[in-house]
């Protein structure tokens, strides 16, 4: 019987659905009156419809976009107030093009729909890199309660690889649907990422603009936020999308050979369908495989006395520094070369590709067999072994073996060492592409980063507190603030410090130190620390560096992994010394406590010496990533943390 009623109720949820593909529904002024969305009044926006219609005619790919947004709160809205779209400009005349454009926004004025449309001086153009145009654009005259509307058709002779669609947002979604139609001489990989199941699909043949088609169809209902998560770094690889890559042709025509100009030739043709297949293209290719060839480049560029030490990991590192002092890395993200290597070399500057080969060619000149690692950065996405994607590829690391202990290199940063690389590229896989091999790789962050704050403290008779502070970083922690203080020193100290600690302090210094830790430092004088009661000084044994709070807050049901990029350990030392006459009560006792398997721990250890008063904690989290069902084990050890780190103590006269 309950069989029964399941499937009855399925064929009523589907004969109630009754939006079809491709055809958006007339704005309802009912929309245009909502004040707050139903579910729950604190959202600030509402997705009411969002379509992404992609199809291929005459070997062109076009894209048409529509998404209609309800606001609630336009303060808490921003996201959406600002729309842009990017386009690639590629070589040869082969641009991606906008073809239409409309932005509207609309308002309930007297009880009738008032649209503005946004006029052609608010819409402008960026170049941001010079293989991509951004257009950009603001909604006029937004208010709480009002529609936001653009539809826009984009042109594009890039059919290889259609762009990734997020079906998810931030904000609660009425209706979203994703349309894919291509000619049936075209195969596609539709990769589908995530947990959501469409309310609605179609996976057909029939015949559309002319052709047999194939065509791709999803739709989605009522989907709820999927809300920024702290500690994940990019929260699009965790929410559900659908991108399709082309695998195959099979033309019965013949002609130039393309696969962007409709002339493909005649017969099946295989594309990329394994990270092999991608391997060999990526050594064909006169940007990649071909600069590797290039060891008349670098016969002379490394000195005498790195090419004379004598062990290999020395001479490794060796060569990472000189690449490191003598090219500078242009900001590109790449897997291909730009200008190629021959360039870098004269000119000093070149892309993460042209920097890292050179790194490799210059290591096996040195007689280190060094390999590329391609990957994804974390900004590009994760990499999948069962979806090989030349496309995802945009980073190249330099890898060695030896004695067994594989290392990874990238120079494309000042700060890097061996196998601390730039957090960017941190993004879990690689493959080793070997001239004939693919072997994928893990990519994080080994062993932990250190971070030790360290305070020597006075307390004075009259409540004032002087002493100095700092603040030692090791590791990936180490190369991440200090390549944050090399591209802006001022901004580094105000944020990290100046507008943490409101108290008063001198002396700043901040420095990389011999070892390749990074440290800064400070003097300070205070009278915020120490509370007068009844004739006692009662302060925080941790002064300001006690947690009052933590991030670990989310009261919602996690719903992504947990990234730090690296495990660490935080290690607080804070001494204070009282003035003579003076004693401590109610000392807090010593405490530690951890969860089952050790992979989260925290140390509050108390010990004292004459007036002397020193409370050490470290806070010990073993690895880099962990699964989200280990979020509430991290909640609770955190508060527990705060707990322990709010007890005071007292001092009084003797």
């Amino acid at each position: 019987m309950k069989t029964y009623l399941s499937i009855l109720i399925l064929l009523i949820s589907n004969l109630c659905f009754s939006q079809k593909f491709l055809d958006p529904p007339k704005l309802d002024i009912e929309d245009l009156k909502l004040t707050s969305y139903t579910k729950n009044p604190s959202e600030a926006a509402e997705v009411l419809y969002r379509s992404y219609h992609y199809y291929i005619t005459d070997g062109e790919l076009h894209l048409d976009v529509i998404s209609r947004v309800k606001i609630y709160k336009k303060d808490d809205a921003k996201k959406f107030l600002e729309e842009e779209i990017s386009t690639y400009n590629g070589k040869n005349n082969t641009n991606e093009k906008i073809t239409s454009l409309k932005v509207n926004t609309y308002n309930l004025e007297n009880g009738k729909i008032a649209t503005t449309s946004v006029d052609k001086n608010s819409k402008y153009q960026s170049k941001e890199t010079k293989n991509t145009t951004v257009t950009k654009f603001a909604f006029e005259n937004v208010k709480d309660g009002s529609v936001l509307e653009y539809k826009y058709s984009v042109l594009s002779p890039w059919i290889y690889v259609i762009p990734r669609v997020m079906i998810e947002d931030e904000v609660p979604i009425r209706y979203c649907e994703y349309v894919f139609d291509t000619p049936k001489y075209y195969g596609y990989n539709i990769n589908y990422k995530g947990d959501l199941k469409p309310v609605n699909q179609d996976v057909s043949e029939r015949v559309l603009y002319g052709v047999d088609c194939r065509t791709y169809r999803f739709a989605y209902k009522d989907l709820a936020p999927y809300r920024n998560e702290k500690y994940v770094n990019n929260i699009d690889n965790y929410r559900t999308s659908v991108r399709a890559e082309l695998n195959s042709t099979d033309f019965p025509i013949t002609g130039s050979g393309s696969i962007y100009d409709g002339g493909i030739k005649g017969g099946f043709k295989s594309y990329g369908v394994s990270w092999g297949d991608i391997r060999k293209q990526l050594y064909d290719d006169e940007n990649f495989g071909d600069e590797l060839k290039r060891t008349n480049l670098v016969k002379e560029l490394l000195p005498q006395e790195i090419k004379s030490i004598k062990d290999p990991k020395e001479r490794a590192t060796a060569i990472l520094k000189f690449v490191q002092t003598q090219y500078s890395w242009n900001r590109e993200y790449a897997a291909f070369t730009d200008k190629g290597i021959k360039n870098l070399i004269n000119t000093k500057v070149g892309n993460s590709a042209e920097i890292n080969l050179l790194l490799i060619l210059l290591m096996r000149s040195a007689d280190i067999n060094a390999e590329p690692v391609l990957l994804s950065t974390v900004g590009r996405g994760l990499l999948t072994s069962y979806s090989p994607s030349i496309a995802m590829l945009n980073y190249v690391l330099a890898f060695t073996d030896i004695g067994g202990k594989p290392t990874l290199y990238d120079a494309t940063s000042k700060m890097t060492l061996p196998n601390i690389i730039r957090p960017a590229a941190l993004n879990y896989y690689g493959y080793v592409m070997t001239k004939t091999d693919a072997k994928q790789i893990n990519v994080l962050c080994p062993g932990k980063s250190t971070t030790y704050l360290t305070v020597d403290a006075k307390l004075n008779q009259d409540g004032t507190v002087t002493g100095n502070f700092s603040d030692r970083d090791t590791q990936l922690y180490a190369m991440m603030n200090n390549e944050r203080y090399d591209q802006d020193k001022a901004a580094y100290q105000k944020e990290s410090y100046k507008e943490r600690y409101t108290f008063p302090f001198t002396n700043i210094k901040t420095e990389l130190l011999d070892n390749n830790d990074f440290q800064t430092s400070f003097d300070f004088d205070s009278d915020s620390f120490v509370d007068g009661i009844g004739g006692k000084m009662v302060f925080n044994p941790l002064l300001f560096l006690y947690n009052k709070s933590h991030e670990f807050d989310q009261t919602e049901e996690r719903r992504s992994p947990i990234e730090l990029y690296t495990g660490y350990d935080k290690i607080k030392k804070v001494t204070v010394t009282l003035p003579d006459g003076y004693i401590f009560e109610n000392v807090p006792k010593s405490k530690k406590f951890r969860t089952e398997d050790s992979a989260i721990q925290y140390v509050y250890k108390v010990t004292q010496e004459g007036n002397k008063l020193t409370v050490e904690t470290t806070t010990t989290v073993e690895d880099p990533v962990y699964p989200k069902e280990y979020y509430p084990a991290f909640k609770q050890i955190f508060d527990n943390i705060t707990k322990m780190e709010g007890q005071v103590v007292t001092a009084v006269k003797k």
